[in-house]
């Protein structure tokens, strides 16, 4: 655990409030998460959370299968086998978007509300022990002693938020994943937009991105950051793009940083 200076609410582990935190946590609208940035710095240090933060790459695939019957159940809705997978599928495709037409619904509205469940469902996951932080998560106060820092994952903004306040996260001044329904979907990196707004919001116009995946770099170049590659042990064969620097863990941070002459 990483102690922050957050103010976030701690979750209690048994887990009494649960269904009320859960609720806020998907109604909080992105914010300024902590206290605001004091160092006299305009370069931002950014952490992909999935993979580099959290460990494994992202939620398991069950956690959209379940969401999809979730809301299957709750509006009472016949579907045919054959148009089960694309809706239980975290992708928004034509296929998705067939099968809503077979089922009478709206691909839009519909698919907003599977990501709403998605969220929920990944919450819960995370609050029931499926995933922990990476050991050298301890190094990142370090950094942001020196730096404003922040996290901007692909994933569900209410999950990131959880993330940060389940595991006492800090000290982080941005806290942001992407928005739930079609919008937050499209900007998903490697396009740029949560990564621009992160600069807007501390106030910097440079920095550094550190991800797991060719797409964070893509993102963070697109942005006008330097980018930083954790070799995580799923990480493969970089082609394509090439990163600012690749590091083993996140205690090599700091050395890397100090090379781009900040």
């Amino acid at each position: 655990m990483v102690n922050g200076r957050g103010g976030g609410t701690k979750i209690e582990p048994d887990g009494s409030r649960w269904p009320t935190i859960v609720e806020s946590i998907l109604a909080t609208p992105p914010v300024l998460f902590g206290v605001n940035a004091t160092r006299s710095s305009d370069f931002a240090v950014l952490f992909d959370m999935d993979g580099v933060i959290l460990q494994d790459r992202g939620a398991d695939p069950i956690i959209h299968q379940r969401a999809f019957e979730d809301l299957q159940a709750k509006r009472d809705l016949e579907v045919p086998q054959d148009y089960r997978e694309p809706l239980e599928t975290y992708e928004y495709t034509d296929a998705f978007v067939d099968a809503c037409a077979a089922i009478d619904v709206d691909p839009e509205e519909f698919f907003a509300a599977r990501e709403t469940r998605s969220a929920k469902r990944s919450i819960e996951r995370l609050k029931s022990g499926h995933r922990s932080l990476y050991p050298d998560v301890s190094s990142i106060p370090a950094v942001s002693g020196e730096f404003p820092t922040g996290i901007v994952s692909n994933n569900y903004h209410p999950t990131v938020k959880f993330v940060v306040e389940h595991f006492d996260l800090g000290p982080f001044e941005h806290v942001r994943g992407r928005d739930i329904g079609l919008t937050g979907y499209t900007r998903r990196k490697p396009d740029p937009h949560y990564l621009e707004e992160a600069l807007n919001t501390l106030g910097v116009s440079g920095g550094v991105y550190v991800g797991d995946r060719i797409t964070d770099v893509q993102a963070a170049h697109r942005a006008g950051l330097e980018s930083v590659l954790v070799r995580r042990e799923h990480v493969g064969t970089i082609e394509d793009v090439e990163p600012s620097a690749i590091i083993d863990q996140l205690n090599d941070l700091s050395t890397v940083i100090d090379e781009f002459g900040t």
